[in-house]
This record gives structure tokens, sequence and C-alpha cells, in this order.
């Protein structure tokens, strides 16, 4: 049989795994972030007349630019995140994984580097090499949060083409202080042009305003959105950037043509209808996510503090063997492998109720 190494594939990608957690039928899944709240009624016969009406133009290639779903992203952030914005500053795409990498696709590439701080966002280093892209691996303190001073050396020495900076920050939960952000913002364009890349993918379950403020006077940031997590449409794959015209203008020379199909804009922009209905429910995650913090406390789990939809809890000897035994009690979790740690997405409470019961016969379990 053929392997994958037989192959001539690039060497960046020998010995590498595709992104992906473990889909197995149990009662209780948390492991991938998914909003666990379907989609409201009038929501989902909005999108059929959505649909409906796009289906009759289907012979014809959809809006290139996108330029209504993009205003209404901006009109979004706008009211949202705490600075106005255009459909100038605005490009969406399938997913925030294709905006991370048209980005790295227009600001990156071979001969050229990019630099994360891990544990973070797997795809970052993934989409790196998938594009040719080096890719560098900064420092973060034993909790989480980023070495800012060795980060700053890191960037002066390896001048780094993009910098990536997850908040909150996946799998750890971990926000990040907007003045941790600007020193790296700075130390990176000290040492060369590059670009910034803030990737909110769970901004808005943050206890903290969006960074998107830090985008003025700052041509050269990009904070990255998805309406996968607080619009519980992970289905759907929209993702978009928010950024100066010049770099949303920069991205138009790599995207494929007619990338978001008709039907994609007319979804989203349906889901845009009922932001404020779809933003009740992630209160409603927030709240839970503290319950499960507060909770995982008390039974004596190290939990890091969560600014996200999920969170990470340990530390144990053997975190794989940890979520072997919640999985017998029909509870699905996140190991990823980070050490001692295991990650838990905020379901419905009567999901949260079963994970923590399950957590609480694990540990008698192990400790039996």
């Amino acid at each position: 049989m053929t392997r994958i190494d037989d192959l001539p594939i690039r060497d960046e990608l020998r010995g590498k795994s595709p992104y992906g957690a473990p889909q197995l039928d149990v009662p209780v899944r948390l492991n991938t972030n998914e909003n666990p709240y379907p989609l409201p009624e009038e929501l989902v016969r909005r999108i059929g007349e959505r649909v409906t009406e796009a289906a009759r133009e289907l012979n014809r290639y959809p809006d290139r630019d996108a330029v209504e779903l993009r205003t209404e992203l901006a009109a979004y952030l706008s009211r949202t995140a705490g600075l106005p914005v255009t459909v100038d500053n605005v490009w969406a795409a399938n997913g925030s994984n294709e905006i991370i990498q048209q980005l790295l696709q227009t600001f990156a590439g071979p001969g050229r580097t990019a630099i994360g701080f891990e544990p973070s966002y797997s795809m970052h280093a993934l989409i790196s090499r998938g594009t040719g892209t080096g890719w560098i691996s900064g420092p973060r303190h034993d909790d989480f949060t980023i070495d800012v001073e060795a980060a700053e050396r890191t960037i002066a020495e390896l001048e780094p083409d993009v910098v990536f900076v997850c908040s909150p920050n996946n799998p750890t939960g971990t926000a990040v202080d907007k003045d941790t952000v600007l020193r790296l913002y700075d130390a990176a364009l000290a040492a060369k042009p590059c670009v910034v890349i803030v990737d909110e993918a769970y901004g808005e379950f943050s206890h903290q305003p969006s960074l998107l403020p830090l985008l003025e006077g700052r041509p050269t940031m990009v904070l990255t959105r998805t309406m996968s997590k607080a619009f519980g449409a992970a289905g759907l794959r929209l993702g978009y950037m928010a950024a100066d015209p010049a770099v949303v203008d920069a991205v138009q020379l790599v995207r494929l043509p007619y990338h978001l199909s008709s039907v994609t804009q007319a979804t989203a922009l349906a889901a845009l209808e009922h932001t404020d209905t779809l933003l009740r429910y992630v209160e409603r995650l927030k709240s839970e996510r503290d319950r499960i913090v507060a909770e995982l406390t008390a039974l004596g789990c190290e939990v890091t503090a969560s600014d996200a939809n999920f969170v990470q809890f340990g530390r144990f000897d053997d975190a794989h063997a940890m979520w072997q035994r919640l999985l017998r009690h029909g509870v699905l979790v996140r190991d990823n492998d980070v050490p001692g740690f295991l990650r838990v997405t905020a379901g419905t409470p009567e999901e949260n109720d079963a994970f923590l019961e399950a957590v609480r016969a694990s540990l008698k379990e192990r400790d039996a």
C-alpha cells in the first residue's frame, strides 16, 4: 500500500497530521467548540427564503465581491466591537481558515516566516506550512499568557513576516490584553514590515472588549472573526476580517474566482438579520462557561481562566487516561496534547451537568 510519505509531497508536510478532532457517537459531545443551540425556527425560515431567492439565479455567478454581505458584517462590527468600519475594511471567505490562508498567501510564503505563541490554534502553523511559510513557535509563561519580553527578543532576532495573536486563545481560553498586542505590533514593525493577525474567533464570548479599535492607525494589523461560534453557524463556513482597505485589496490578488457561493452569502445575510437573538445564546453560554470554571475549581481541578466558549482544565498526570474515563461515561472532550490538560466546550445546561458528573465519577475512579 502506498503511504503519504511515499509520495513526492513537500518536505515541510512530511510527518505532519491533518487537523481534526475525533468524531464519535456519544451522548454528550463537547470537543469541537460548537454552539450547542440549534438556530431558531424563525431564522431557519428566513434562511429558506433567502436561499430560495438566490436559487433563482444559480445559473449566474455570485457577487464576486460579496458587497451586501461585507456591508452587513461591517455594520455588525461597528455596532458591537467599538470601532466604526465600512465595507472597504471588511473581507469575507469560507471560514476564518480561508481568511488566514489568503493572508498568508499574500504576505508570507516561501522564504518568509510566521510566528505564533503555542499552545494556540494549530491551523495557524498548519496553514503556514501549507503555504510554504516557515513557522516559529513563540514563548508563553506557565500560566499560558504570552511571555512578552521573550517574544520581543524573538521577534527582533528572527524578524518574522507575520505575527499571530489568538485572543481568546484556543485551546487555553486566555484573552490577550491590548498592551501586549501593542508591544508585539511595535516589536514586529521595528524589525521589518510585518502583518500582525489578531484571531478573535471567540471574541464575542470574552469578558474583555474586542481588540478591533487597535486597528485604527495600524495599517498592517488585521482582525479575523467567524460566524461558526457566536452565530451558531459552524456548518455555514463563513469567516471574515477587518483591516485597512489596502489589506482588503491585497488579499483579492490571491482569492479564487467567485469564492463565496450565492447560497453562502444568502445564509450569512439571514443570520445577520437575527444578530440580537443569536447573541442572547452567547450570553447563556458565557454564564455556563463561568459555571463550569467554578465547579471544576471546586472539584480541585486546575482551571485556566477562560474568555471563550470552552474551558481548559487539569492538571492530570495522564490527561489521555482522564479523557478515556470521561468517554466511558458518555462525554467526549478534547485532548489537545497540552501536557496535563483537557478542553471542554460549554454546552447546554443539561450537557454541562452530564460533563461535571462524569468528571466527579472519573476523579473517584482515578483516585480509587
